[in-house]
């Protein structure tokens, strides 16, 4: 058996067993116990171990062969792809390291990282797969060598116009969040920083279609490859002669074994990935302390149930954030930090991981409190109250009625999950519903906005207004 082989072997049972346990390492600072974060970043660590042996191998298996990939564009798709694997998966391991991630989470940075990999290691890899592939299922040669070579150059130089930019305005957004003037105040305002970014994200965008029209040249030439072919559905194969095994070769290495048998592989591979998510996961509904309770803390109404629904459903915390971490510029500009104890009733909660919009986890109490009529017009246009913001119009949610059939299976799910809603309240639910949503019409009228009160945009104000008033009445 080759050393590469065997490399190849330990690379692939380090990984799918290191990698579950990793996963905190996205949760730093956050209200997730300290245990966690700490298993998260050793084990990020130890990644990089079987990682790199994973890069090196794909590498040195080019050994003898460099001179082809000057030639060959599937060779080059295929060391793009491998290079852009060591890069990522050497970052993941320092973006684990907390003075690092202090940094870098909730900005352009993570995602700049992210697309490193799926467009440098995954994208590039499945390129160079298809263009191999494709014309031996057809028995025919690639349509255009000349189309695959200008495909991978506008996919190379799209992956570094996405991702250098934002590196770039990942520490640049970092850098502003955090400064403060001389008399202790903070420098800029969130939407300050978002201004100043977006030449950066007009520049990720060119590079986003450079790589788009690269992926649209490539299915304009296999297309071609296929119709100058044929498929061929049964291919004519021979076993490999066979060779006397010599004595000290009596014994199939366990893995050869193993790969025969792709049920018990897949059982086997399930079993080591389970451990780590085991570990991780089971402390947290066996030890209490782990999410401490806190008393204020309240399941939501149905009316905000419905509006956090919303909320999930146009997928708002791809954007904004409910996690402040314990760092000065952060609890100065949106508020207290986060307690495990307030997203008990949270089901799903919506930390988040991205910050292009502001953290929103105290946006309904504090400072931060806003009237309905501001989160009215925000909603329809935000422009209007947020100048030079980038967040889309939800005006439609002005006109599309509130679905509240759902209300009943909805209390029944949060039930289940362990809300502790009265028995029976399901059945007079979307009455609590219809009052509440009266009460903020009414509201909005006072503020010469004339609205229904079965609108989802009254849903969504709602679930808003609520964010952060359960730590908020402690203090009281």
């Amino acid at each position: 058996m080759t050393i590469a082989y065997r490399l190849s072997i330990i690379h692939f049972w380090a990984l799918i067993f290191l990698y579950i346990w990793a996963g905190p390492h996205h949760l730093l600072y956050t209200a997730l116990p300290n245990w966690a974060q700490s298993l998260g970043t050793v084990f990020s660590l130890m990644l990089i171990f079987p990682s790199w042996g994973g890069m090196i191998n794909g590498l040195l298996t080019l050994r003898g062969a460099w001179d082809r990939v000057r030639d060959d564009v599937i060779l080059k798709f295929m060391v793009v792809a491998v290079t852009a694997y060591g890069m990522a998966t050497f970052e993941g391991p320092m973006l684990s390291l907390k003075s690092v991630s202090a940094i870098s989470h909730y900005t352009d940075w993570i995602i700049a990282h992210v697309h490193v990999g799926a467009l440098g290691w995954n994208g590039m890899l499945t390129f160079g797969i298809l263009y191999w592939l494709i014309p031996r299922i057809f028995g025919t040669q690639l349509y255009s060598k000349k189309l695959a070579a200008n495909h991978f150059w506008l996919a190379t130089l799209g992956i570094v116009f996405y991702v250098v930019p934002l590196y770039w305005a990942g520490f640049t957004q970092s850098s502003m969040w955090k400064q403060f003037t001389a008399s202790g105040q903070l420098k800029y305002s969130f939407l300050e920083t978002v201004t100043y970014l977006k030449p950066f994200y007009a520049v990720r965008s060119f590079g986003g279609t450079l790589y788009l029209i690269g992926a649209f040249l490539m299915v304009y030439n296999l297309y071609k490859t296929v119709r100058s072919g044929k498929l061929i559905a049964n291919e004519a194969t021979e076993a490999a002669p066979l060779q006397k095994l010599q004595k000290s070769a009596t014994h199939e290495h366990w893995h050869r074994v193993l790969e025969r048998k792709p049920v018990q592989m897949l059982v086997f591979s399930l079993i080591v990935i389970l451990i780590g998510g085991a570990v991780e996961i089971i402390p947290t509904f066996l030890v209490k302390s782990n999410v401490p309770t806190i008393s204020s803390v309240k399941p939501y109404t149905p009316l905000e149930l419905q509006g956090r629904d919303i909320y999930v459903r146009e997928g708002c915390y791809l954007c904004h954030s409910q996690m402040i971490r314990p760092f000065r510029s952060e609890t100065e500009r949106y508020g207290e930090y986060s307690k495990a104890g307030e997203f008990v009733y949270d089901h799903p909660f919506q930390w988040g991981s991205k910050r292009t919009g502001p953290d929103l986890a105290r946006e309904g109490a504090g400072n931060l409190k806003k009237s309905n009529g501001w989160h009215f017009r925000h909603l329809r246009e935000p422009s209007s109250m947020s100048e030079g913001s980038l967040m889309p119009s939800y005006a439609f949610m002005l006109k599309k009625d509130l679905d509240t059939s759902t209300t009943p299976a909805k209390i029944r799910a949060m039930q289940t999950l362990g809300v502790p809603y009265p028995k029976g309240y399901d059945k007079i639910a979307n009455a609590d519903l219809m009052k509440q949503a009266q009460g903020i019409a009414d509201n909005l009228q006072s503020d010469s906005i004339r609205i229904s009160p079965n609108k989802e945009v009254i849903a969504l104000i709602s679930y808003l207004q609520r964010l952060g008033t359960d730590i908020s009445k402690i203090k009281q």
